[in-house]
């Protein structure tokens, strides 16, 4: 949990270590495996997988505002070559207004 927490602060310096956690239990197995734990935002399919089961399914968020949320992480984050699911995640979480829901 401790090696999430510094890469989220990255982007959000008032990171909640409660909300970056339930991430990290959620993903559990995902974050195993370094190709897993990362996402890569030049594919379209990945993208598409994170609108998909995370804001749809865990956020309760479809259509237009999952994928704008998405895609704004995805712009936000693309100097980083190494794009975190933990952190990556919690921006659409936090872009969506659903951190409280977590």
């Amino acid at each position: 949990m401790t090696d999430y927490l510094p890469d989220v602060r990255k982007y959000d310096a008032s990171a909640d270590e409660a909300v970056v956690a339930k991430i990290v239990k959620h993903l559990g197995i995902a974050l195993r495996n370094r190709d897993s734990s990362l996402v890569s935002a030049s594919d379209k399919s990945e993208l598409d997988r994170v609108v998909q089961s995370w804001c749809g399914k865990k956020l309760g968020v479809t259509g237009d505002a999952a994928e704008k949320a998405v895609a704004s992480v995805a712009a936000a984050m693309k100097g980083d070559n190494s794009k975190s699911r933990v952190t990556f995640y919690y921006l659409v979480a936090k872009e969506l207004g659903k951190l409280g829901d977590l």
